[in-house]
């Protein structure tokens, strides 16, 4: 064996038999620099990862966008494309001009076409007024002589000035003159309450019920009482005094004016020819016929004077109330309204007349 090997194979041991010196302290700080410079590189690397990640959703964004905005893009191009086509079915600037003239002639012929409308109906209007104010006089004129009505017919004929006054016309002055003459004829009659004198009577009819004789009539004795017998010989004559007494009466202060008594069928039928008269009286009061009511009223007096004594209450007051309602007007002398009537005709012929240049124009 050469030296080399021979020194080769002794080293080694003379190396486990050396003691391994120490390593110095410098070492751990290589370390922590070490791994300092790893941690910065991790950092690093993350960094660069996160940044890569970023620009990953940056770009993803921009190309949402791109799409959004290439989609909005053709549907502007779309919308551009109908405007056009819109536009080309639009007609040129001399056909707007020409259907604007047209547009105006035509505002024009409406406006002079509403305004012959409104004098049309206004006229209409004017005459529907008039032949309402007419009707009124007319029907006046009904109420005055079928019921004599004068405070309905001064309301109606107030109703018919009323509409000659809203039609503002100088040419129915004269109509307003004679409803003004009018008014003051039907002003200056009194209304008669017939309604009130209606009621009265009917409740002197129910006095009339009740009235009764000025004494009660003597009642015979029963068949069946028992006579009490005497002892003495008067006892025919009582009997046939007891039987004749029933029909006279014997009045020891008789007045002037003696009146027969009656008997309850006679009271009865004077009850009935009593309230007789007063509803014939009722009726007169309640159509105005004065004649009738004068009669009748005269009638239940001449009964209720040859039926009852003047002594008798009843009778008394019931005489004097019906002749203080005797008294009582129940028919009026009403006006006239035929010069009324024929003046509103006058000047509704007035009106309907044609006038000379429209007779002008229609002869042609």
């Amino acid at each position: 064996m050469s030296e080399k090997q021979l020194s080769e194979q002794q080293a080694p041991s003379s190396a486990e038999q050396t003691p391994v010196p120490a390593k110095p302290s410098g070492g751990k700080g290589l370390a922590a620099f070490a791994l300092l410079v790893a941690a910065v590189g991790v950092a690093v690397a993350g960094w660069g990862v996160w940044q890569l990640h970023t620009l990953t959703q940056s770009h993803q964004r921009q190309s949402s966008q791109i799409e959004t905005l290439s989609i909005q893009s053709q549907t502007l191009k779309q919308s551009e494309q109908q405007l056009d086509q819109r536009l080309a079915q639009f007609p040129l600037p001399q056909e707007l001009e020409e259907r604007r003239q047209l547009v105006a002639q035509l505002q024009g012929d409406q406006q002079r076409i509403s305004q012959r409308l409104e004098t049309v109906l206004g006229s209409s209007r004017q005459g529907w007024r008039l032949a309402e104010a007419e009707h009124l006089l007319r029907l006046a004129a009904l109420r005055l002589s079928a019921l004599q009505d004068i405070t309905s017919a001064t309301a109606l004929v107030e109703g018919a000035d009323q509409i000659l006054r809203e039609q503002d016309d100088p040419a129915a002055f004269a109509t307003r003159e004679q409803l003004a003459r009018s008014l003051a004829a039907l002003n200056s009659v009194d209304q008669p309450d017939r309604t009130g004198l209606f009621l009265q009577l009917g409740a002197l009819r129910d006095q009339a019920a009740q009235l009764s004789a000025l004494a009660p009539a003597f009642q015979a004795q029963e068949q069946g009482q028992p006579v009490q017998a005497a002892d003495d010989g008067w006892m025919h004559w009582r009997k046939y005094w007891q039987r004749i007494s029933g029909f006279f009466r014997v009045d020891f202060n008789p007045d002037d004016n003696l009146r027969p008594l009656l008997a309850e069928q006679g009271l009865g039928q004077v009850r009935m020819a009593l309230s007789l008269a007063l509803e014939q009286a009722q009726w007169g009061a309640l159509n105005g016929q004065q004649a009738v009511y004068q009669q009748a009223m005269k009638q239940a007096g001449d009964i209720l004077g040859a039926a009852f004594n003047q002594e008798n209450v009843q009778a008394r007051n019931l005489s004097a109330q019906l002749a203080k309602l005797a008294k009582a007007p129940v028919q009026v002398q009403t006006p006239d309204l035929g010069p009324s009537i024929k003046a509103l005709q006058a000047y509704l012929a007035q009106r309907q007349a044609p006038e000379p240049s429209t007779q002008r124009e229609a002869k042609p």
